[in-house]
């Protein structure tokens, strides 16, 4: 049964108070998420040799949260990922979005506010309520984030959402994995295996270009398991958009159920992560500006450093809104939006 406990995080710049809702399980492993950003602060797992790390990049006070540019661990929303030109349009009508990268449009608002949360039962959930217009996009979007930790050591993510107007949306979670611990490596060594067979083309401006292609050949290829540093400086022009892997991949099926999309192993502590969603596509993104994070430091005081951890970002494809023949993220009013990600954690000799 998993123990969960909250105490205060500090106050936010506006004078909100924050919280850490810490979720423990009968073996000992520790989760622990924000009421800022519903931020998953903590990820607290033995490794080999049964001794506790934390596999999870993030902050030690509130501060880092709020001047960090890197979105550790953040909920992101209402539409992760980029929309090409800052706006979409549904129903007839175009939609101006807030320019939040250059032209274009970034994630959006959710991961730089506080939200209001709950203890029911194994579950913390953060409830939300997005008003009409806010960054642009149409309808009032009301919702809850769920965090579950399970005794067998999976972390589960949860989100429902309905809106009382036609929109788009695209939910998911930022947190940067690092199976070492955080103490300043990188991730490169790292073994990833990803079921994916093809990814979705992105230009220079990191901008989805419609085209979807094959990983065969590529640095992409994850398929049968490498170390994720094994291609990374490959002479691969996707790559040099980037300065590393920031692309959706898509997941090796048409079903929508939960089900297994990659494995990631640390030789170093023995620890693997197996993830599962019921989201079509996975953002890989392998911390490739970490080191610029606008925050003076990460955890402990270190300064995390290039390719320092790595996303999977479950989510549907980016740009969607502008791309027709991409699975679509429209939302009609009335209906209800769920996604969910399972993050399974063991350790291997």
């Amino acid at each position: 049964m998993t123990r969960i406990s909250k105490e205060s995080f500090g106050f936010s710049a506006d004078g909100r108070e924050v919280f850490r809702y810490n979720l423990i399980n009968e073996g000992g492993m520790q989760v622990s998420v924000l009421s800022y950003a519903c931020a998953v602060q903590r990820i607290l797992v033995p490794d080999k040799c049964g001794k506790m790390r934390d596999v999870a990049l993030g902050y030690d006070n509130l501060s880092g949260y709020e001047k960090g540019s890197s979105f550790f661990g953040a909920f992101v929303g209402r539409f992760a990922n980029r929309i090409r030109g800052a706006e979409f349009s549904l129903g007839g009508k175009t939609y101006a979005l807030e320019k939040n990268e250059g032209q274009n449009h970034l994630h959006g608002s959710f991961a730089r506010r506080c939200f209001d949360g709950a203890i029911e039962n194994d579950s913390v959930v953060f409830g939300f309520v997005s008003p009409p217009s806010e960054e642009g996009y149409p309808g009032t979007l009301e919702g809850k984030v769920i965090y579950r930790l399970t005794d067998e050591n999976a972390l589960e993510i949860e989100y429902v959402a309905v809106s009382d107007e036609d929109t788009v949306i695209n939910l998911t979670n930022h947190t940067y994995f690092n199976l070492n611990g955080n103490d300043g490596s990188d991730i490169l060594g790292h073994v990833l295996r990803l079921n994916a067979d093809s990814f979705t083309e992105i230009d220079s401006e990191k901008l989805a270009t419609g085209k979807i292609l094959s990983v065969d050949g590529t640095p992409l290829d994850f398929r049968s398991g490498k170390k994720i540093g094994a291609e990374i400086f490959g002479n691969f022009e996707q790559l040099k958009y980037v300065s590393g892997f920031d692309h959706n991949l898509i997941i090796n099926s048409a079903d929508v159920s939960l089900r297994e999309f990659a494995r990631a192993k640390s030789e170093e502590s023995g620890i693997v992560l197996t993830a599962f969603t019921t989201e079509p596509g996975v953002q890989l993104y392998t911390g490739n500006f970490v080191q610029d994070d606008a925050a003076p430091c990460g955890k402990n005081g270190i300064r995390y450093p290039r390719f320092g951890g790595f996303c999977l970002e479950t989510q549907h494809y980016p740009c969607s809104p502008n791309i027709p023949e991409f699975p679509s993220t429209v939302l009609k009013k009335g209906e209800v939006y769920r996604g969910k990600t399972v993050c399974s954690f063991s350790a291997e000799t």
